[in-house]
């Protein structure tokens, strides 16, 4: 399985922008893909998680501004990002989590200037 990310760049702070991430290769369902952040210094954490059934799942720190959908038919999620705010800066990476592997894509930046 291979992600391709992108869609990431700069904005001012409380602009927006839409992530995109196409997932190729041997996908079975059921899984979960979903979009998680890095920071400069700190961990990588999970920002918004969708399954193959549609079910959302959101870090209280992007609740309201964030919105995760994808398209089962071309195998590809979206992070919609609204009222983006100077600590959502960091690299946004994709996964797919399968109930045998996981797959990661490599990542995009996202900055947002104050």
């Amino acid at each position: 399985v291979q992600l391709q990310a992108s869609g990431g760049g700069l904005v001012q702070a409380g602009g927006s922008l839409r992530l995109s991430c196409a997932a190729s290769g041997s996908i079975s369902s059921p899984n979960v893909m979903a979009w998680y952040r890095q920071a400069p210094g700190n961990q990588r954490e999970l920002a918004a998680s969708i399954t193959s059934g549609g079910i959302t799942n959101y870090a209280d720190s992007v609740k309201g501004r964030f919105t995760i959908s994808r398209d089962n038919a071309k195998n590809t999620v979206y992070l919609r990002m609204n009222s983006l705010k100077p600590e959502d800066t960091a690299v946004y990476y994709c996964a797919l989590h399968r109930i045998d592997k996981d797959f990661w894509g490599k990542g995009t930046q996202v900055t947002v200037s104050s």
